[in-house]
């Protein structure tokens, strides 16, 4: 069931693809999306050709490492190519494909940076965050868009949200290797249906992050767990509904109509069931950065 790929990364991580879901992908992008499906199926199975961005972390890096990512050929992600983008956010890219190596989890010591990659920003810099604001990060885990989200201003508010259990410890972790003491007095941290946060936590916001749970194409192509992922399959027609339900929680979220500023949907292009059957919803904006991959 799963086919050997390795990565040319550093360590040559090993990654397995697993043939259930690669074989679905096959019959069903094949007769959407026709040749180009080639082109994109290339670059999920190829770890080699991902491109790995890397963001500073600006409570805990230090000057030489970004003096080091520019001797190394790294530039700075979207300087002046986007209406917001906070000085205070650094986001580096390599020329080529290459990945530093990822810091390992310590108690107590701030990491330097988060790698991830730069489609994660999009729905991060789409709100638009100012000092002051309450946030609600809505499907928070592994935590990466909360983290980018710390990077563009100082929030009066937020609040990171993850309903699977083994991933709202990974997003815990994730918030304690980036977030210094006393930030961390100003972030709540639960583990709630996202869909009856609204009764469990009357509080309201002034925007509102939705990385809805989707295909998560790339990803769930290297589960090890073929039963779930044969699992998956047969569920992904009922994600729409799920987003919706996610999407209508958040008006109940804001501060009201009048004066809710910004609500973005993170969703998969490259699935018409996500794609299409998701109604538009006037007060939300969508970015369809899935095809890039947007987890974390």
């Amino acid at each position: 069931m799963l086919t050997r790929l390795k990565a040319k990364s550093e360590g040559e991580l090993a990654k397995q693809i697993c043939r259930v879901v690669l074989d679905h992908f096959d019959k069903q992008y094949s007769k959407e999306l026709g040749d180009p499906w080639n082109t994109v199926r290339d670059i999920l199975t190829s770890p080699s050709l991902w491109q790995y961005a890397v963001l500073l972390n600006r409570f805990g890096y230090h000057f030489e490492l970004e003096k080091d990512l520019h001797l190394k050929g790294y530039r700075r992600l979207f300087q002046g190519s986007l209406p917001y983008y906070p000085k205070s956010m650094k986001c580096y890219l390599s020329g080529t494909p290459d990945r530093m190596a990822s810091e390992k989890h310590q108690v107590g010591n701030l990491k330097k940076y988060y790698l991830l990659n730069a489609a994660s920003l999009l729905p991060v810099l789409a709100l638009e965050l100012r000092d002051g604001e309450k946030v609600l990060d809505l499907c928070a885990a592994p935590g990466g868009k909360s983290v980018s989200l710390l990077q563009c201003a100082w929030p009066g508010f937020l609040h990171c949200n993850e309903y699977d259990s083994l991933r709202w410890r990974r997003l815990r972790q994730t918030l304690e290797s980036f977030v210094p003491q006393p930030l961390r007095n100003v972030i709540k941290v639960s583990e709630l249906d996202g869909r009856e946060i609204g009764d469990a936590q009357p509080e309201t916001f002034d925007k509102v992050l939705v990385d809805a749970p989707c295909s998560n194409d790339r990803s769930w192509l290297f589960s090890s767990d073929t039963q779930k992922a044969t699992c998956r399959i047969h569920q992904r027609r009922n994600l729409p509904v799920l987003q919706l339900e996610l999407l209508r929680l958040t008006m109940g979220s804001h501060r009201g109509v009048e004066e809710c500023r910004r609500t973005v949907h993170a969703g998969d292009p490259k699935d018409p069931v996500e794609g299409l059957e998701l109604p538009v919803v006037s007060w939300a904006t969508r970015l369809w950065v899935g095809a890039i991959h947007t987890q974390g």
